[in-house]
């Protein structure tokens, strides 16, 4: 188990290194071949894109990961054909919503472009639960390969087409390969017995049972993680908006790795070794946790203290104002850094319910802010706001995971005194940023 889990600690971070040098990559070239009003056009189709999925998320992967019977040939085969029927019941009802977006934000090109995209749901929908199936043993060697794989040949796609289009057709056309080759590749490169329609009343019930929560739990983790771009495309230029998604773009480099090693590794690990079973098992998780963190942390001060030199090295001067604000973006993601590992210990014990009542306060009071914030004080507020928000929630997640013996609030006042460190030492050595955040209080 401790062979398996380093192993997939080390392939999920390769994966999401591979993946950010692919993104950064084709980022750096799409930039100069398109206009940055494409950018922004994309990162708001996108984030309606992200909703669709997780306004209907029904936690088929963790369901699988976590069951007894998640090797069972008939409760893969009834998962993926939830999943599938999912797929296709969000690309309609992304076509029914398509005119009502469009006119809300005030973009008559996403009439004819949403639906098209929104194709996306039908093909991650038919993708194979054997990726589910490799996660839930750690087995992530195969799982890399679909992932970079998926994602190299489908953004050399996204390349070509810029270089002939010139529009953000480009962007699309390339996003669409990446799904269809994703969901190829999970058929075709990991072993096993291939997907087919079926449906298990008691395996169907189990899912249904778990995911009843997940549901909800998936709407909240949308505004959690995509409200600042939801609410920053009402008020904002799309120049401004994609100025904004390439800071984020660097910036939440150490949440996004935190997220996939977190559903990936700690959540499975914590569903083989329990804390609560032994003192051995606790130890096992503490040292797990200072390690990531610790790891996660440093990430954030080397993005912190490199971002401006970055922006201004890589992208044209059009986007440089993306650099103070990569700066800001990497302090505001510390406090989810440190303690958002915890929440998947309510999963890993088949406790969606208390896992969904976090997730959905946190939402909550992330868009409440959000919205008071970015009109009080624009592009800042989206910044300030997801760093108030995990310190008036923590107490709420201690209370849910201290059944479980998964709290360790030692190791999490040395993150928090670790974390204001680097939050001292960065704003001191960029002062574009310290003005950035200033500015609208003085």
């Amino acid at each position: 188990m401790k062979a398996r889990a380093i192993r997939g600690t080390a392939l999920s971070i390769g994966t999401f290194g591979g993946s950010q040098i692919i993104r950064l990559g084709s980022n750096l070239i799409l930039t100069r071949l398109l206009f940055p009003e494409a950018f922004g056009l994309m990162a708001l189709m996108q984030v309606f894109i992200i909703g669709l999925e997780q306004f209907a998320d029904m936690g088929i992967t963790p369901a699988i990961i976590q069951s007894k019977r998640g090797d069972e040939r008939s409760f893969l085969n009834t998962a993926w054909t939830f999943q599938v029927v999912r797929g296709f019941v969000l690309w309609l009802l992304a076509c029914l919503l398509t005119v009502p977006l469009a006119n809300f934000y005030e973009q008559e090109s996403l009439k004819t472009i949403l639906p098209i995209l929104a194709f996306s749901t039908v093909l991650s929908g038919l993708k194979s639960t054997k990726l589910a199936t490799a996660n839930r043993h750690l087995m992530m060697g195969r799982f890399t390969i679909v992932e970079l794989s998926s994602q190299i040949i489908g953004t050399i796609i996204m390349i070509l087409c810029a270089w002939w289009l010139v529009s953000v057709w480009a962007l699309v056309i390339g996003s669409l390969s990446i799904f269809v080759l994703n969901t190829l590749f999970s058929h075709l490169l990991i072993p096993g017995e291939t997907n087919k329609p079926e449906f298990e009343k008691e395996a169907g019930w189990e899912i249904f049972h778990f995911g009843k929560f997940i549901i909800f739990s998936t709407i909240a983790g949308y505004f959690v993680k995509q409200g600042d771009r939801l609410v920053l495309g009402k008020f904002v230029t799309l120049e401004e908006l994609a100025i904004f998604t390439i800071a984020y773009l660097f910036g939440s480099l150490s949440l996004l790795l935190n997220y996939q090693v977190n559903s990936r590794i700690i959540m499975p690990l914590y569903r083989q070794r329990p804390p609560i079973e032994s003192a051995s098992n606790y130890r096992q998780i503490r040292r797990a946790r200072m390690i990531l963190v610790g790891g996660f942390l440093a990430l954030t001060a080397v993005m912190g203290l490199g971002g401006e030199w970055l922006v201004e090295t890589l992208y044209d001067p059009r986007y440089h104002g993306a650099g103070p604000m990569l700066v800001l973006l990497s302090l505001a993601i510390i406090p989810s850094v440190t303690v958002d590992g915890y929440k998947e210990i309510l999963l890993a014990n088949g406790n969606s319910r208390n896992f969904t009542i976090f997730t959905m306060i946190s939402a909550a009071m992330r868009m409440i802010l959000l919205l008071t914030f970015i009109q009080q004080f624009g592009i800042v507020g989206a910044i300030i706001a997801p760093f108030l928000v995990e310190f008036i929630t923590y107490p709420l997640l201690v209370y849910f995971i201290r059944p479980y013996r998964g709290w360790y609030p030692f190791l999490d006042l040395c993150f928090l005194v670790m974390g204001l460190a680097v939050i001292a030492l960065v704003l001191w050595a960029s002062p574009a940023a310290f003005a950035l955040l200033s500015a609208p209080f003085i």
